[in-house]
Order: C-alpha cells, then structure tokens, then sequence
C-alpha cells in the first residue's frame, strides 16, 4: 500500500463578534488580514446563529470578541462561534477576550457562593477553545482556572509610555487604589523610573457590591503628581474617591489610569466631576461617545494584540513583548 506525503500548512483566520467591530478590524489592519466574513443574527425569542462564510478546515482560528453589556449575549455569541470552528474542523482555536467577564468573581467570599470565572473558562474549554488570550486579569490566578495555554497580555506598557510622555518631567508618586494593588503599583513605579508608591486605605461593604469608602493616603502625595492605577473602572466610585482624598491629602494634581473602562452608571458623571486632570483607558472594552468627557483618553489596545497573535501563529514567545516579566 503506497503512502501520499503532504506539506502542512499554516494559515490563520481572524473572527469577530459582533461586541466591538471597531477593535477587531483594527487589529486585523495591524495583522494584515481580513475578518472571516460571517452570518450573525439574534432570533425574536434571543437565540444567536452563526454561520461562516468560507472554509475553515485545518486553520489556526483567533476569535476575538469584547465583553461589555449585554455581556451575557456577547459570551454566549463567542460560545457558539467557537462550537461552530470545532464541529468545521478548525486546526487550534484561540478565544480572545480583552476583558474577561466575571473576573471579579474568582472566590468565594461566603457560602453557597459560585466561583462564576472558572465557570466562564470551563465554558469555552468545552466548547472547544484551545487557548485564551487576555489583557489585564482582575487577578493572576485565574490563568489557572483554563486546562490550558492562556497568553495574559499586560497593558501596563501601553499606559505607561502614553503617561511617561505626558508627566515624565513631573515628581510622580503611584498610587494604588486600594491595598490589593500594591504590587501591581510597584511595577507601574520601576517602569517610570524607581518612583514612590502610596495606597489609599479604604473600607468595603460584602453585602454591598460596588460601594467603598476611601478613608486615607499612606505614603508620600503631597505636592506631587499621583498616577492612581487599577484594572478596571466599573462605575467609578473607588477612583473618585481616591482622587478627592489625594487633592486633600495636597496632591499637585491626580491622573487615574486603568485598562477596561467598564464605565457603568453614574461613573462618566463621577469621573469627570472627581477633580483628575485626566481619566486613561484602552479599547479593550468599547467606550461610546455618550460615555466620554472632555478629559478622558483612550488608548488602542490592537497593537498588542496583533503582536501577541501573531507570537501564538509563529509559535514564538507572547513573553518576549514584556521584557521576559509577563
């Protein structure tokens, strides 16, 4: 019996979800290619359909969708689009999700709690994911909670350069919103050059979600510039609250800087009331124009995910894009 050789090829395919078109063709500009196009559409009763247009046997699938509300709709769309690449014989399917929904809820504070981020990387574990791709994590360990590779991209960079080239003349002191975040506001002063660091001490309420109360600053803010740092701003709250006690606490200016932009009610209102010089975020989530104000940016998270996909597809070091400390 005669044996037939072949040469593989490797071939990669963007796909979108319909979440953030305006980020997924982005990043397929700095890849240089095109979205697959596809069929998308949500029946009367709620139920998503989705349908490719063009073969997908043997490629290597980037499905890139972003979380913002309805967030429930949008996972379940990237849930079938996924199933859909598996039952088409997709060589290896990488789930990329800029924000990880449900990452807040990684434990259980009491009981008969659900650890919801687990339930979120079993989802796609069973629907056929191979890998997910991430920026920012709520925290590390959730890396853990997919039986897989998982690339968790730092937009730390991306933020920095951006406030280095705005403030870098400026005395800086790196404030961390909370405790919790300590370590992270450590990594933020090496890359602008060994600068303090200080934390807000505030209080929390379990029973009740997205309230705190910030009560003090530890560490040095008077007269300085305070950069405060976090992962997300949901509806604002703890940021504004942590620039009013800086401004207090005789803080030369404040600038909050954070890589999703949830921006639930009332936060455009707080944030742009609160007395920071300005507000920062990436595109990982979409931020329309209703919820913008005069001093806010937004930077493009798409540079480095092109750069991270473009890694996986070479089968080279997501790594290498953070000097080795990702």
């Amino acid at each position: 019996m005669s044996s037939k050789s072949g040469t593989p090829k490797k071939n990669l395919m963007l796909f979108a979800g319909r979440s953030h078109l305006e980020l997924a063709e982005e990043v397929a500009k700095h890849l240089n290619v095109s979205i697959t196009p596809q069929q998308a559409m949500t029946f009367a009763n709620g139920e998503i359909f989705v349908r490719f247009e063009e073969s997908v046997r043997g490629v290597d699938a980037f499905v890139i969708q972003s979380h913002c509300p309805p967030i429930n709709e949008w996972i379940m769309e990237q849930l079938i689009m996924v199933d859909a690449l598996k039952r088409a014989s997709a060589k290896r399917i990488t789930v990329i999700m800029p924000f990880y929904p449900y990452g807040r809820q990684d434990k259980k504070h009491k009981g008969r709690e659900p650890i919801s981020a687990r339930l979120i990387a079993d989802m796609f574990k069973v629907a056929g994911a191979d890998r997910v791709m991430t920026v920012d994590l709520h925290t590390a360990q959730i890396q853990g909670f997919f039986d897989g590779p998982v690339d968790h991209l730092l937009a730390q960079s991306v933020l920095c350069d951006y406030l280095q080239e705005r403030y870098g003349d400026q005395p800086i002191t790196v404030v961390s919103p909370d405790s919790g975040r300590v370590r992270l506001a450590e990594k933020w002063a090496q890359q602008f050059g060994d600068r303090p660091i200080a934390f807000i001490h505030k209080t929390r309420d379990p029973d009740k979600p997205n309230e705190a109360v910030a009560n003090r600053v530890v560490g040095e803010a008077k007269g300085r510039l305070c950069v405060v740092i976090d992962d997300m701003i949901d509806t604002g709250g703890t940021v504004a609250g942590a620039v009013q006690v800086l401004l207090e606490a005789g803080a030369s200016d404040v600038v909050a800087a954070a890589t999703h932009g949830v921006l639930s009610p009332p936060a455009t209102e707080r944030l742009s009331t609160c007395g920071a010089r300005e507000v920062v975020f990436t595109n990982t989530l979409p931020i329309p124009e209703e919820k913008r104000f005069p001093g806010m940016t937004v930077l493009s998270i798409a540079p480095l995910l092109a750069r991270a996909i473009e890694q996986v597809f070479e089968d080279g070091s997501v790594t290498s894009l953070f000097d080795g400390n990702a």
